[in-house]
């Protein structure tokens, strides 16, 4: 098993292997709190198999690569934004389905996406499901379909600042 992962020809790789075994074996002993020899050695087998298949999974994964480009600051700052637009509209939700009279309008429509790569495109979908009153239904290639639960002429101009503010995330390549 150690010749497979020395094979790779990188001793970066094989120092990578070597720490993530020690990793997850001390995870795995300080979750299970046993300390006796044999489970310690059953523990310490466990991680190496486990880094052992996730590796074999690695060479046996197609060779495409999921494109990564974000800003993690502008990322982070994001998500806080996003959280405070999810308590918002919380907040509307609640008070349109425990109301009186409920305000409930819905509305099937395209919402324009600008972002370049999937996973900015993927982050304005998720995004969008997120926040509570709209779902976003179907991906195409430059727009989403999304239902509202109440919708108003103003969802049209949060949703092009949410997707504006995706964009912004994604960092040149």
């Amino acid at each position: 098993m150690w010749i497979y992962w020395v094979k790779k020809g990188s001793e970066w790789h094989l120092f990578r292997t070597i720490i993530t075994i020690i990793i997850l074996f001390c995870l795995w002993l300080l979750m299970s709190g046993i300390y006796q020899s044999f489970m310690i050695g059953i523990g310490l087998a466990a991680a190496a198999f486990a880094v052992f298949v996730v590796r074999r999974m690695d060479d046996a994964a197609d060779t495409d690569r999921l494109e990564i480009r974000l800003n993690i600051i502008k990322t982070f700052g994001y998500f806080c934004w996003l959280l405070v637009e999810i308590a918002k509209s919380n907040w509307a939700v609640t008070k349109t389905i425990l109301g009186l009279r409920p305000n409930i309008k819905q509305h099937f429509f395209k919402v324009p996406c600008t972002q370049e790569t999937e996973i900015g495109k993927t982050t304005f979908a998720n995004s969008i499901t997120l926040t509570p009153g709209t779902i976003s239904v179907e991906h195409d290639a430059d727009e989403i379909w999304v239902h509202s639960l109440s919708y108003s002429d103003d969802d049209l101009d949060a949703l092009a600042d949410m997707n504006a503010r995706v964009s912004n995330i994604e960092s040149a390549a």
